[in-house]
């Protein structure tokens, strides 16, 4: 099965519907393809998850973002980007893996793993939220291990590690201990907790760790992870510790690899900044656009939501001007 249109997007988050939203308004042919859910990375935050911004710096396409909260929360904003997406009749390809592109006589040919689109214009809004920072430790790969969070409740009564010192780390120690789990240990390989944890939880995190509610290791791995218990090492020593669950809130990367494949060089800066014009959001490769954080490469508290919005009508435009 082949399919032509002018543009494809790759990612079907708010930035990716943003991008649709304004091929629609131009009247060019396109589609959404992404390899989960819609706004697959929203569905995958916390399922108790209050958003930072408020609702209004959350709109996308001119439908209004109604919140019962003073700022948004995860199931509120899941509904939102359904609407928005039914609202514009989104042409959107769901739980469709992009498998290889190729461009041959000014054309990409796009292969997923349904079908192949061929498509004069690329845009790639796939975010950061997919591919996990590895904890690298024997274990790792037993189901008691968690990449993700969702909720308190599983580990109620149980020994709980969580691995990370920013905000993703210390709110899910503060919200677990708080829900009944048995211990929690927080295991960072900094030598204190993120100064930028924001600023009226950090208190809370702080004073946890000061009487002994929640145990921190700093400047501490974990070396092994068995069925029962986990091996941390410390700059002291090496110590073995009961554990049910590693929760490992160690942060997300973008897919360098798929970049790579499709042709966009890679900064050798810090961050790996993608190759891109900002003015344009045009990659090195002519007609393949970038938008969203991926713009960001390593750096994923550059580029968000309500930021990077307009990214869709600066690439919309320079595809049709």
């Amino acid at each position: 099965m082949s399919e032509a249109v002018d543009v494809l997007i790759v990612g079907a988050g708010p930035i990716g519907l943003a991008c649709g939203i304004e091929c629609e308004k131009t009247n060019l042919s396109y589609v959404i393809v992404d390899k989960g859910c819609l706004v697959n990375s929203l569905y995958n935050y916390p399922r108790n998850m209050t958003f930072f911004s408020t609702s209004d710096r959350l709109e996308i396409g001119g439908v209004p973002f109604i919140s019962h909260n003073p700022k948004p929360t995860r199931p509120e904003a899941l509904e939102y980007y359904r609407r928005v997406a039914s609202s514009w009749k989104l042409n959107t390809r769901l739980y469709e893996r992009i498998e290889e592109v190729k461009k041959e006589d000014e054309l990409f040919q796009v292969h997923s793993s349904r079908r192949t689109y061929t498509a004069k214009k690329l845009i790639i809004a796939t975010g950061f939220y997919d591919l996990p920072y590895m904890l690298n430790a024997p274990g790792e790969d037993l189901p008691k291990v968690k990449h993700y969070y969702d909720e308190p409740h599983p580990y109620y009564d149980m020994d709980v590690a969580v691995v990370g010192a920013a905000n993703s780390a210390v709110d899910v120690a503060l919200e677990v201990y708080r829900k009944g789990a048995k211990s929690v240990t927080m295991v960072i390989r900094e030598e204190e907790i993120n100064p930028r944890v924001k600023y009226w939880v950090k208190p809370d995190i702080d004073n946890r760790i000061a009487e002994g509610s929640i145990k921190a290791y700093f400047e501490s791995n974990i070396t092994r992870i068995e069925e029962h218990s986990i091996d941390i090492q410390t700059p002291k020593e090496q110590l073995t510790i009961p554990n049910d669950f590693v929760l490992a809130m160690t942060g997300y990367q973008p897919d360098f690899s798929f970049l790579k494949h499709v042709g966009v060089e890679i900064g050798d800066d810090e961050f790996q900044t993608p190759n891109y014009n900002e003015k344009t959001m045009e990659t090195n490769v002519p007609g393949v656009y970038l938008a969203g954080v991926i713009c960001g490469g390593l750096k994923t508290n550059a580029w968000f939501i309500e930021n990077s919005r307009e990214h869709a009508e600066i690439i919309i435009n320079h595809i049709v001007n």
